[in-house]
């Protein structure tokens, strides 16, 4: 057997045992650990991406990471009327996507710096909804765990290297403001806000541009903070403390979840963990900043929604 074939073989074997098991164990073919990464760091066809602060990332990085940032996979228009964290076009993103050295047979392991969980979740998620969601994981724990694990640093990046993507397959993930209003109340559908509980409730309001949002959460929408799906190492909770979560939340077991924050980052943090118990997800991308200009769109406080 040669080299390239057994280490697409042996790497593809947490991606492809997960995918084909995914109703039982979907946690294996979102996740990667350490050791795992460390035993296939020099595959050929590895794309690894490091999610975190440019001056960090000239540091210290996994070896043959390539540093990422959220301006590389969105748009955003900052003015008073435009929305943060926009997904490009297909035949944008497609470019944007070989440029990160992206071909149609790689396999793409996501990691985060320091605290960085949500922003490499939008990349995991963008990766999802460009077609690419099966050949793609997050590396748990990220940074600090391959570090804990006795992995190796460079400061050296790699050459830039350019890949080579057909055209993409993008998937129906994202939901707009006219499609949460008819599915706020449909069974088997649950509403979810990411943000901090303090927005969620009323205690604070968010905003952007110098210009406050609505004080509370859309009508009817559960609360899962983006903050509680991981411990205190950044490592994603287990199965079981995440079904707790979700449960304490009120969603059912099946039920989609379409998730929502300030921007559209956080959601993402949620929406993983969702994917994590085997729920299909949907993200409303124009997240609360748009939700909030508009008039007919309800707002309650946690009082109103019942929260304890």
């Amino acid at each position: 057997m040669t080299r390239r074939l057994l280490v697409s073989v042996v790497l593809s074997a947490a991606l492809a045992i997960g995918v084909a098991h995914a109703a039982n164990d979907p946690r294996t073919a979102l996740l990667v650990d350490a050791k795992a990464l460390a035993a296939h760091l020099d595959d050929p066809e590895l794309v690894l991406l490091h999610v975190g602060d440019a001056d960090d990332y000239a540091r210290s990085h996994i070896p043959g990471a390539r540093l990422v940032t959220l301006d590389d996979i969105s748009v955003s228009e900052h003015s008073a009327t435009g929305l943060m964290l926009q997904m490009p076009g297909d035949e944008a993103l497609r470019e944007r996507l070989q440029e990160l050295g992206i071909s149609d047979d790689s396999h793409i392991v996501v990691y985060y710096a320091k605290d960085w969980i949500s922003p490499s979740t939008r990349i995991v998620f963008t990766l999802q909804y460009a077609g690419l969601g099966q050949r793609t994981q997050l590396l748990d724990g990220g940074m600090g765990a391959w570090v804990r694990a006795g992995g190796a640093l460079s400061s050296t990046a790699p050459p830039a290297r350019a890949g080579t993507l057909s055209r993409l397959r993008t998937q129906n993930l994202i939901v707009d403001a006219a499609q949460v209003r008819a599915q706020r109340n449909s069974p088997g559908v649950a509403i979810v806000d990411a943000r901090a509980a303090v927005y969620y409730d009323g205690i604070e309001t968010g905003g952007a541009h110098g210009l406050a949002h609505r004080t509370g959460h859309i009508q009817g929408a559960r609360s899962i903070p983006f903050t509680e799906i991981a411990d205190e190492r950044l490592q994603l909770r287990s199965q079981a403390e995440l079904r707790t979560l979700f449960t304490r939340a009120g969603v059912k077991p099946g039920d989609t979840v379409v998730g929502y924050c300030h921007i559209g980052q956080q959601a993402t943090a949620m929406l993983f963990a969702a994917r994590l118990l085997g729920h299909p997800v949907k993200l409303y991308d124009d997240a609360f900043e748009d939700w909030s200009r508009g008039t007919d769109n309800p707002v309650e406080t946690a009082t109103a929604s019942g929260r304890p």
